[in-house]
Order: C-alpha cells, then sequence, then structure tokens
C-alpha cells in the first residue's frame, strides 16, 4: 500500500484513533482515512458511503466498504460494535442529524464528529454582504448544497447535551492551522471527540 499524505483535517481525526481499534468511518469518501489507518495503526474498520463510485474507490485501497443511505440509520451494526465511529463533514448535510448522532453512539464507543462551522467571520461576512456563504469548507452555492444543517460550536454542543453526550475534546481550525482564540469567530472546521456520559 502506498504511503500518502493526509488532508489537515483527516490527520487530526486519524491522532484521535487509537491503533489497532475497530472504526466505522460514516460517508467515508474514497476511503481515504480508513485506508491511512489500516496502514499506520493497524486500524480493521468498515467504511459506509451511498456514492458507489466511492465504494469502488475504497475497493480499489484495500478498504471495506457497504454501500448504504446513512439516513436509514445504523441498524445493520450491533450495540459497541466498534471503538470509533467518524462522520467528517457529513453531519451538516443529513436531514436526522439528532438520530445519526445518538446511532453513533449506540454502535461506537466512541464518536468523532467534524463540521463547517457556520459561525466563522468570513461565513458571517458573506451574509453580511447579501449573500449566501461560499468557502473552502462550504464549497457551494446556495442553490446546489448538499448541506442543509448550518450549525456552530455552541449549536452541537448543546445538541450533544440534550442527548446526554460528553464532549472529550474539541479542535477548530482554519486553513489546517488551530485556533485557540475565538474559535466560532475564528474557526472554520470544527472537530468534535464524544462520547456517552
Amino acid at each position: 500500500m502506498n504511503t500518502f499524505a493526509l488532508r489537515p483535517d483527516l490527520a487530526l481525526v486519524a491522532d484521535w484513533i487509537k491503533p489497532d481499534g475497530h472504526v466505522l468511518d460514516l460517508g467515508c469518501g474514497s476511503g481515504e482515512l480508513l485506508a491511512h489507518l489500516q496502514q499506520h495503526k493497524q486500524v480493521r474498520g468498515y467504511g459506509v458511503d451511498f456514492d458507489v463510485a466511492n465504494i469502488v474507490a475504497c475497493v480499489g485501497r484495500g478498504v471495506n466498504a457497504i454501500q448504504a443511505d446513512l439516513e436509514t440509520g445504523l441498524s445493520e451494526f450491533g450495540d459497541a460494535s466498534f471503538d470509533t465511529v467518524v462522520l467528517s463533514q457529513t453531519i451538516q448535510a443529513m436531514r436526522h442529524t439528532e438520530q445519526i448522532l445518538v446511532e453513533m453512539l449506540r454502535v461506537g464507543r466512541e464518536a468523532i464528529v467534524t463540521f463547517p462551522n457556520f459561525g466563522y467571520w468570513g461565513n458571517r461576512w458573506q451574509i453580511l454582504k447579501g449573500r449566501m456563504p461560499v468557502s473552502e469548507t462550504m464549497p457551494y452555492q446556495w442553490y446546489n448544497t448538499p448541506n442543509i444543517h448550518w450549525c456552530m460550536l455552541g449549536d452541537f454542543e448543546a445538541l450533544c447535551a440534550k442527548n446526554g453526550i460528553r464532549v472529550l475534546e474539541r479542535v477548530v481550525m482554519d486553513q489546517g492551522r488551530r485556533i485557540h482564540f475565538m474559535p466560532n469567530l475564528l474557526g472554520s472546521l470544527a472537530f468534535y471527540r464524544v462520547s456517552r456520559r
């Protein structure tokens, strides 16, 4: 298997995953994260994606992948079947956001969720100028975006609190750099590692 460099957002997710674990990657895309984890951390796991072309790409990388619609839930997976369940830059495109978050922590001991931060100053500025935001983390126009639920850091944390979910770690980034000062304003991408209380 070839060594390759992960995007900065996926590298952070990979850092949070323990070696030799069992991982479920929801909305896995072409399997880049799981291929890296298999090679560098001896992780076992599955990717799930709706797009058949992504499943073919996963198989080409040696990643086990299942074609499925996440909106129907994770009923094919048993309770606590995985050490970590990952949902990277996908939760904002899901109709049943709360349901998928709860299901992630039914099938996994921990979950990692990443999403574009709608509170980022660049997004706010574009709204003030009378346009819906388009950015590196939200590269779509208003009329063709798959993103249907916009949230900020406080929104996601409130959803976790409502469902008895504990935030273990939070990192906010912009252009691959970690943001510590005013993260809801200066960070374009949010990362959460969560578990049941």
